[in-house]
């Protein structure tokens, strides 16, 4: 796109957030849980869920999580296991660990509350700049931008910008768009009318063109490039890899569970114990439980879809083991019943294998 193109556009949509406002009164969604009633916290915890997740996904988990922690402080005394047990199949925990550090650093430095502050904001655990931004506006009003997923999109097709968003230079340009739109007033409106504009109109497939109320100015309409704009990732194949579960049960049902490593995929969740090859699973089995590893019996495998990879889950189920050591003693493993299962935080896939 030319640089005379890309201000002719700005020109052309200078009442943009006037018309998405008008479409938000009669179209957009005004009963979420996050904004009834509205607070920095409620607002704050409903950003981080929706990061990368859909709202009607977020909802029950977000209506669970402020039952069980209905403040900051309530989220900054908790438990890194409960926290992790209430997002349990929401994904990308580090969303959660980021939010439970986050609240502490609050209670620390920031008297308990959320900074007013976009630098403050940007400086908390999971905080970035679209975030922060859509804190400030609808928290407390303030004229901030937001440059989530489906901003990124409207605006790309609206201007007919090409290339792939993620690129500083796109980005970039993206940023002094979304600012030069802000309105003067209502801030938290403008705020959840852009969410809902890209989540439910101008959407990745199959845009509501006839119904947008910016269509007669939206170059991608206009050259037919809806299904172009904006550019996707260059892309490649997933890899895949592999991993032995072992699921392991006492006599009175008891599954053995396995705590994650505080980093990388899953970390700090309570998982099954996890092996490269069976080979390294029959060490471990002899070093740490008594039972018959040849009864061990292999069931259909799970895959299981990471941002940057593919995983194969093979599950081994084994009945009438028992721990040699004491589990109680041992931070990283653990016993659990089919009762305790659902407080416990656990990965998606490993809780739908539990309850096969």
């Amino acid at each position: 796109m030319s640089q005379a193109a890309g201000v002719a556009g700005v020109a052309g949509v200078a009442d943009f957030s006037a018309r998405l406002l008008d479409w938000f009164d009669q179209h957009g969604r005004h009963d979420l849980p996050w904004q009834h009633p509205r607070t920095p916290y409620r607002v704050w915890l409903s950003e981080i869920m929706l990061q990368q997740t859909q709202v009607g996904v977020v909802a029950p988990y977000f209506e669970r999580f402020v039952t069980a922690l209905p403040d900051l402080p309530a989220l900054a005394a908790a438990s890194q296991d409960e926290v992790l047990a209430l997002w349990s199949g929401l994904g990308y925990y580090a969303r959660a660990r980021n939010l439970h550090a986050a609240a502490k650093v609050c209670i620390e430095i920031h008297a308990g509350d959320l900074p007013r502050d976009g630098d403050a904001l940007r400086a908390l655990p999971g905080i970035g700049r679209s975030t922060a931004g859509a804190i400030l506006a609808q928290a407390w009003g303030e004229r901030a931008a937001i440059l989530d997923g489906n901003v990124k999109r409207v605006l790309c097709r609206v201007h007919g910008i090409e290339g792939w968003p993620g690129t500083p230079a796109i980005e970039k340009k993206l940023w002094v768009i979304a600012e030069s739109v802000l309105p003067g007033t209502r801030l938290a409106d403008y705020t959840q009318a852009q969410m809902d504009f890209g989540a439910t109109l101008c959407t990745r497939s199959d845009p509501a063109c006839l119904q947008c109320p910016i269509q007669h100015d939206c170059i991608a309409l206009r050259e037919g490039r809806t299904a172009e704009l904006p550019s996707p990732k260059p892309g490649k194949p997933l890899p895949q890899r592999t991993a032995h579960m072992l699921i392991m049960q006492d006599d009175a049902g008891r599954v053995l569970l396995h705590r994650r490593p505080p980093t990388g995929v899953w970390a700090c969740l309570w998982s099954l114990p996890e092996f490269a090859d069976l080979a390294d699973a029959r060490q471990w089995f002899e070093r740490h439980v008594d039972g018959n590893f040849e009864r061990m019996q292999a069931e259909d495998p799970v895959m299981h879809g990471f941002s940057h990879y593919r995983l194969q889950i093979l599950p081994h189920r084994i009945a009438g083991v028992r721990a040699r050591d004491a589990i109680g003693d041992n931070d990283d493993l653990r016993w659990a019943s089919r009762a305790e299962l659902a407080g416990i935080g656990l990965p998606a896939p490993v809780r739908r294998l539990l309850k096969e």
